[in-house]
């Protein structure tokens, strides 16, 4: 490794002058408004789908084609957006980054065609890919152990609270006065979301939470930034059994969450013949605040087992997938609204609890200075082998049987992702921790 250089936290010109302590939820909630758009961004798109299958004459497959599009892009990003965060500063990917996404959002409301959608969809994964990486390492050097999953599962809630917004308020928007303004009012505001924190949002030293003084001032004495990894050491990372099997159970969860999202809107408005407003709000609203409750208590809980049992992270993910997935099935074969709605409200909340630890559980077991790369690589895993695929392959299957057998099918996939973290926690987590803890350094 690198010889490691030392630099002062500095305050940057125009921040806020309070409290460290303070500040470091602060950040969790700038960051949180960035994350809202971000998903907002995304989910308004499969609110419209009704209305764009109508004007464009597109199939089932064609409109998978255009969740997969922004999953691909997204996840093939992820490791170039995690390798740049670990190299610029946090806050110029993060702000830079929903700028991008938001006027290519504003653009896509122009297109005129399957084809320039399609370019333009695929083209927003290119902004969003740097944003969460680069968010992740940003909560990761405000909060140390003691409060990381607590943290991250704040920050967590804004994608199920994005999710209700881009889902239920695009939905709702565009029946009024049509997609392209639906699309047109979310890409707006997260354009001057980003002019509003550029005086606000303060870049922290990396490493700095696990480095914490008994005073807890990140801001005081010089705290040392790790020189960014070489690729060798990036290899090296990648070669911890229990980061990549976190990285499989995240594309299996990303997967059954892709189905839901994208299809429940699609699955409500025809199979119960509910307007597109109201097919929109039942497939956001109810999941995603029960994720939001979620989320809080699988950080509050994964931090109260972590102090105790080094599993305690794994074990709340575990339990979240597995009670799940008979709540996936329902979604797909119960001939009730309400039953169905109350499926859909308990497979948010054990969503919630899985999603809270997703990059917790891997910064447990990789080095601070790489936690960027990791994200990246997570996404990218995350997002292709199951966001990339999910949507399309439920579209094609909804030409060969129901659409809800389809999505009840995915449930598979769920307790695959509970066999997977069982295994990772008997046969790999120990001995990678000890690593980590060891004090070796990755070779460079």
């Amino acid at each position: 490794m690198s010889e490691a250089l030392s630099r002062p936290a500095k305050l940057e010109p125009g921040a806020p002058l309070v409290t460290t302590d303070m500040y470091r939820w602060v950040v969790v909630l700038f960051l949180w408004l960035v994350c809202f758009f971000s998903y907002a961004d995304r989910q308004a798109f499969f609110s419209v789908f009704p209305l764009l299958q109508k004007e464009m004459d597109l199939t089932t497959v064609q409109l998978g084609l255009l969740g997969s599009s922004f999953a691909v892009v997204y996840g093939l990003s992820g490791p170039f957006a995690g390798f740049v965060v670990d190299r610029i500063r946090r806050k110029t990917a993060i702000l830079g980054g929903l700028q991008v996404w938001s006027i290519i959002c504003v653009l896509s409301a122009l297109s005129r065609s399957f084809f320039q959608l399609l370019i333009f969809r695929a083209s927003e994964g290119l902004g969003e890919a740097i944003y969460y990486p680069a968010a992740l390492s940003m909560v990761s050097d405000y909060h140390g152990k003691r409060t990381r999953s607590r943290a991250m599962g704040i920050l967590q809630t804004s994608v199920y609270a994005g999710t209700v917004g881009g889902g239920y308020w695009a939905g709702a928007i565009a029946q009024r006065h049509g997609w392209r303004v639906a699309i047109l009012v979310f890409g707006g505001l997260g354009c001057l979301l980003g002019l509003g924190l550029i005086r606000l949002l303060r870049e922290p030293v990396r490493g700095s939470a696990d480095r914490e003084y008994g005073t807890g001032q990140l801001n005081g004495p010089s705290v040392p930034h790790t020189a960014p990894l070489s690729l060798r050491a990036i290899r090296s990372v990648l070669a911890i059994k229990s980061l990549l099997m976190l990285m499989a159970v995240f594309a299996c969860a990303n997967f059954v969450a892709m189905v839901l999202l994208a299809w429940m809107p699609t699955y409500l408005y025809s199979r119960f013949h509910l307007s597109l407003g109201m097919a929109a709000f039942d497939a956001a609203v109810y999941p995603q605040v029960a994720s939001m409750a979620g989320s809080v208590c699988g950080g509050y809980l994964a931090d109260k087992f972590a102090a105790r049992n080094r599993r305690g992270r794994m074990l709340v993910q575990c339990a979240g997938v597995m009670a799940g997935a008979p709540f996936v099935i329902l979604c797909g074969l119960s001939g009730s609204l309400m039953l169905v709605k109350l499926a859909l409200i308990c497979w948010g909340f054990f969503k919630g609890i899985y999603d809270s630890n997703i990059f917790a559980s891997a910064f447990d077991v990789v080095p601070a200075e790489s936690r960027g790369t990791v994200s990246g690589s997570m996404n990218c895993v995350g997002w292709l082998l199951g966001g990339g695929i999910a949507p399309v392959l439920i579209g094609a299957l909804a030409l060969r049987m129901s659409l809800g057998s389809a999505i009840a099918l995915s449930s598979m996939v769920y307790c695959l992702a509970g066999i997977l973290l069982v295994v990772t926690m008997l046969c790999f987590l120990d001995g990678d921790i000890n690593q980590l803890q060891s004090g070796k350094k990755i070779a460079a």
